[in-house]
């Protein structure tokens, strides 16, 4: 978890522990002999990938006063790549937050931002098993899942902790760990749509996960040498509801009401409250020979001229080279309108998110062609949101300026091929 806790930083101490639930996504769920009663435990599958997106509405106070609002979009994309004799998972996750806050700039479509590598395992309880070099996630055990049959109207209690990423503002090169007990209970059976398919019912179990913050660091040994701040005090609180879906063995969505107030060494306060959504879901990888080869063949039917398909780092992208806009502009020419309208066709058999790259041929100063790439992916972005292909938290944008080119900018073809962007349906 990153922070920056200065004022008007535009990054908020919640930023990413809305993550509580990114690994309690294979779980079985068994009836037991009494009625009523259901067995949950984790079950981990190798090979199975998981999403967890999150969207969290924050207000942050320094010293009591608000120093800005946010709305952070936190991602994750993960991996069980092993089990072990005791069926724990192993989870391989890529974390990434974005945020708009009102305090900085907003193109309107969410940039992709800072990604986290974490790697761990848990067990069929949820217990974790992590390395202190990892700061994600920022929740743990967090569910805990009781060892007996449990039915509407039951009640357990099970100890987690929190790990926060104080690197930037306090110089803590360890998550710093605050500890909690938290309080279950599995209030009903309720009827909705899945995450997965917005047209499919299911019927969950709502379980209600609370717990309260209250925690005096440790004094530093060091502490006549120290001469930054740091954190003294921890308290807040978090109430979640889960909408677990035992059919099918994992968390469907839940929310999260909370607040957290830290206050330092040198008598400064951060409060942060606010609210949290998120949705966990299943996908298909896409970077795959035969992935790439069933969308080269679909752009070829379609005849769509200047795009390629190629497996990247991070998925499946299809590059639009030689993309027209109005002169001296980001906006879509009509012709490249109806090019994407294409794409999208091809695009929505696969329903993972979709970032959206700019690039520019060499013109201008570095500043201008970053400038212009970001808003052009915008553009894109826009244009894809507009036309039903994905809304705005399933979309992300970047811009790479003409710092990758892929050929020579000292021929008009060469610019014309840099001048492109690149659509990657995401893995991870």
């Amino acid at each position: 978890m990153k922070r920056n806790l200065k004022a008007r930083s535009g990054t908020g101490l919640r930023k990413r522990l809305s993550f509580i639930f990114l690994s309690s996504l294979f779980v079985w769920g068994a009836w037991s002999q009494n009625s009523g009663e259901k067995i949950l435990r984790f079950k981990y599958k190798a090979g199975d990938n998981y999403r967890v997106l999150s969207t969290v509405n924050e207000v942050i106070k320094v010293n009591g006063r608000l120093d800005h609002t946010a709305e952070i979009v936190n991602r994750v994309s993960a991996r069980i790549t092993d089990i072990d004799k005791d069926k724990r998972g192993l989870n391989e996750a890529t974390f990434m937050t974005t945020e708009n806050s009102s305090s900085a700039t907003s193109t309107g479509t969410l940039t992709y931002g800072e990604e986290y590598e974490s790697k761990y395992w848990r067990d069929e309880l949820g217990t974790y098993e992590i390395g202190q070099q990892y700061f994600m996630p920022v929740v743990r055990n967090v569910p805990s899942l009781p060892e007996k049959a449990v039915k509407p109207g039951d009640t357990w209690t099970a100890d987690g902790h929190e790990a926060h990423d104080l690197r930037r503002t306090f110089a803590n090169d360890q998550p710093f760990i605050v500890p909690f007990t938290a309080s279950y209970k599995y209030l009903r059976d309720e009827e909705g749509l899945s995450s997965d398919s917005k047209h499919e019912k299911k019927t969950f179990q709502v379980l209600e996960v609370k717990y309260n913050l209250s925690f005096e660091s440790p004094i530093p040994e060091n502490l006549y040498l120290i001469t930054d701040d740091f954190p003294v005090t921890t308290m807040g609180f978090s109430n979640q509801t889960i909408w677990w879906d035992n059919e099918k063995g994992q968390i469907d969505h839940y929310t999260e009401d909370f607040r957290i107030v830290m206050e330092t060494y040198l008598g400064n306060q951060y409060d942060f409250r606010g609210k949290a959504h998120a949705e966990v879901t299943d996908f298909e990888r896409t970077a795959t020979d035969e992935k790439v080869a069933e969308v080269l063949e679909k752009v070829k039917n379609m005849d769509l001229q200047d795009v390629s398909v190629t497996k990247s780092d991070k998925g499946l992208t299809i590059s639009v080279e030689n993309i027209q806009f109005k002169p001296n502009s980001a906006e879509l020419m009509e012709s490249e309108k109806r090019k994407i309208d294409k794409i999208a066709k091809i695009i929505e058999n696969y329903p993972n998110d979709l970032l959206i790259s700019g690039h520019t041929a060499l013109s201008g100063t570095a500043e201008s062609c970053q400038t212009l790439s970001e808003e052009r992916a915008d553009s894109v972005a826009k244009y894809m949101i507009k036309i039903g292909l994905r809304d705005k938290y399933h979309v992300f944008t970047q811009g790479f300026g003409a710092r990758i080119p892929l050929a020579s900018n000292a021929t008009p073809e060469g610019m014309a091929r840099n001048r492109r962007v690149e659509i990657t349906i995401l893995d991870k």
